[in-house]
């Protein structure tokens, strides 16, 4: 085992995605020596990007990039901006909406989006405006107050401006409900619930509190980083080696030695490499299989019993020519939501009547596909260890392109492919070791939120951390940053 002074601590982060390498820059901005293993050839894990032969460039996970104060924050602590990195474009639309009969487009701006609600109920922009006032007051405490804790005890929040915020934050009714309070229009409401989809739960299992999403997404935008969304990846790496990080990639990580209550060394490739710090934010559960079983924080059976975000299917396309009438977000909620999350989470089985997600980035960035032709990404959420066959895949796969020909007036779609690449369960389970196969980690529910989620820190091994989707915050691109930086306030 190294012993050093603190500042000269060799600190292992285990994992190159976005709570790897926010960890990485606020431990060596601490003045440690920090280096970065990542089992892959690049940084970024689920956010990874590749380039086709024949002039495409896929992001191959996060397309949207809401809470831009969160990103702005997190290069203002390193005396940056994004600007200093990359270009950001608001989306006008933000997004569209395909519902069964009609479709909707949600406006860039805040006052037209209250102009839109009021044509489909009576009063419903004034409505409108109280429930944003309340999201942004839930946004900035929770985004600047209670997101920032490691909840390693309730203590934690017993400051008195939390304890005076705490019956606005609406902890522990639901979301659906609290939509329903003030809205009637089901288009409405589907509008509002949708941005909590991405904490991987239905609605009536969210607390409220995320309410505070709306704000996050409506009253502060949705945005595209010119490039895609790799840029960000390539950011952060570059804060990262600015501060002196050293990153090995390829470098899968075998197993964590352990000698009484200390993480003694990773194995990596084969090797041991001795370590005072680690610092994990590759899939929790795999983590633990790293370790002795007396050293693990949780067992089998802890994992079995928790609510997992849903995996998904996802085809990355590119498509010969223009597609009309298709934005850069589409969302195709012809069906009801209750019955896909049903599908997911209840009977779990492949959606009978699913919904899905297409991003067109070409519509906004030329550079990801060649001139005049069109990139696809298709997105199905589906329930995690199902059956992963190219026969579903490609069943999938039809009725999607299918109701995008449809909503597009599009014809022989199919036939103006000329790159096609899909990834499902057996991907995430194979590429990131994913438990499961999940692709958004533990869903944020009342019983999985603050303190009830994975402990941030071992409780055996007293220098050995976990950051990223599977602990505190939760998952989602702007917590993992969040949870980066708690996790290097730790050592």
């Amino acid at each position: 085992m190294i012993t050093s002074k603190q500042n000269h601590k060799k600190v292992a982060i285990l994992g190159a995605g976005f709570s790897g390498l926010s960890a990485a820059c606020y431990a060596a901005k601490k003045g440690y020596e920090v280096q970065v293993f990542e089992k892959h050839a690049i940084a970024g894990g689920r956010a990874r990007q590749f380039t086709t032969s024949n002039g495409f460039t896929f992001d191959m996970g996060p397309s949207w990039y809401w809470m831009p104060d969160v990103f702005e924050d997190f290069f203002k602590d390193f005396g940056y901006r994004t600007s200093d990195f990359y270009e950001l474009k608001s989306l006008h639309p933000q997004f569209e909406i395909i519902f069964e009969k009609d479709k909707v487009q949600i406006p860039e701006k805040y006052e037209d989006l209250k102009i839109l609600f009021e044509s489909f109920e009576g009063g419903a922009a004034q409505k409108l405006d109280t429930f944003m006032l309340a999201a942004k007051h839930k946004y900035e405490v929770g985004m600047k107050q209670f997101i920032h804790k490691p909840c390693h005890s309730w203590t934690e929040f017993a400051s008195l401006q939390i304890l005076k915020n705490a019956t606005k934050l609406d902890l522990l009714s639901n979301f659906d409900d609290y939509v329903a309070k003030f809205f009637h229009d089901p288009k409405i409401k589907m509008i509002m619930e949708f941005p909590v989809i991405f904490l991987g739960a239905a609605p009536s299992n969210i607390p409220a509190l995320y309410s505070l999403m709306n704000y996050g997404g409506y009253a502060l935008g949705t945005w595209y980083p010119m490039g895609g969304f790799y840029e960000v990846i390539k950011a952060m790496q570059k804060v990262a080696e600015n501060l002196g990080v050293k990153f090995h990639f390829e470098s899968e990580i075998n197993s964590i030695k352990t000698v009484g209550n200390q993480a003694q060394a990773i194995q990596v490739n084969g090797e041991e490499l001795l370590f005072d710090e680690v610092i994990s934010s590759i899939d929790y559960h795999h983590t633990e299989k790293l370790l002795p079983i007396d050293r693990r924080n949780y067992d089998d059976k802890y994992w079995n019993t928790r609510t997992f975000a849903p995996s998904c299917l996802i085809f990355y396309l590119g498509v010969k020519g223009k597609i009309e009438n298709l934005k850069h977000h589409t969302l195709f909620f012809e069906h009801e939501l209750d019955n896909h999350i049903d599908d997911i989470y209840v009977h779990k089985k492949w959606p009978e009547k699913p919904l899905f997600y297409v991003c067109c980035p070409s519509k906004t960035d030329p550079s990801v596909a060649p001139e005049m032709d069109e990139n696809l990404f298709l997105l199905l959420p589906v329930a995690n260890d199902i059956e992963d066959n190219e026969e579903m895949r490609d069943k999938y796969f039809k009725e999607m392109l299918a109701r995008i020909e449809k909503h597009t007036g599009t014809s022989n779609l199919e036939s103006r492919i000329i790159y096609k690449k899909s990834y499902c369960v057996n991907n995430f389970k194979e590429d990131y070791n994913a438990y499961g196969g999940n692709a958004y980690g533990l869903a944020n529910t009342l019983k999985q939120t603050a303190i009830f989620k994975p402990a941030i820190r071992n409780k055996k091994l007293k220098n050995l951390h976990y950051t990223g989707q599977l602990t505190v915050p939760g998952p989602g691109v702007p917590p993992s940053i969040i949870s980066g930086k708690i996790v290097a306030n730790e050592i």
